[in-house]
């Protein structure tokens, strides 16, 4: 994984923390959605970079 990809990773899973987060705080479900949403993006491509890290080294 490039420090690109990192960045770009932890920024979406940060942006999605905090429009759960504002969610959560304004009762609104959808907005509380899309931000689990875009965490679990984060999460995958990151997932999907370890793995691929992974292959590069073994």
């Amino acid at each position: 994984m490039s420090l690109g990809d990192g960045i770009s990773n932890e920024a979406e899973e940060l942006a999605g923390t905090a429009e759960e987060a504002a969610g959560t705080a304004t009762g609104d479900e959808r907005l509380e959605d899309e931000g689990r949403a875009d965490q679990a993006g984060a999460d995958a491509e990151q997932a999907g970079e370890s793995v691929e890290d992974a292959f590069r080294r073994g």
